[in-house]
């Protein structure tokens, strides 16, 4: 048993570095990340064609009119004026969507990861020195 925890040692030492150093800066960036981000608003907008492309206009949170043009033709030239629900960018506003938007938590997720890896290899050490 007692070479067993000999190996051990050093492989969880080893582990604590590699899930802290690399984690604890991930997480840090992550929120950084979440706090610089904007916002995204949702404003219920009008379609309208222009050009033969299909454009969206709606008022935003500052009651100024917003119009963007999107990458879709317009169906023959002509498009009933309908409803439809924009999210957009509240620092941005020509970065808009008819999806609501999804945020990358890749980095987030990572850091979670590496840090908990170093929680357990912590503990993990803990529990070896008390045997």
């Amino acid at each position: 048993m007692a070479g067993s925890v000999d190996v051990l040692g050093p492989i969880l030492e080893m582990m604590t570095w590699v899930g802290f150093v690399p984690g604890v800066p991930l997480l840090i960036s992550a929120w950084i990340i979440a706090r610089r981000r904007c916002r995204w608003a949702t404003a219920d907008a009008e379609q309208f064609a222009a050009g033969g492309f299909l454009g969206l206009q709606w008022v935003d949170q500052a009651n100024e009119e917003q119009k963007v043009l999107l990458d879709v033709a317009a169906r023959d030239g002509s498009v009933d004026s309908r409803s439809v629900v924009v999210h957009y960018d509240v620092c941005h506003p020509s970065r808009c969507s008819l999806q609501p938007p999804r945020h990358d938590n890749t980095v987030l997720i990572l850091g979670w990861i590496l840090t908990g890896v170093g929680i357990v290899s912590t503990l993990g050490g803990f529990v070896l020195l008390l045997l």
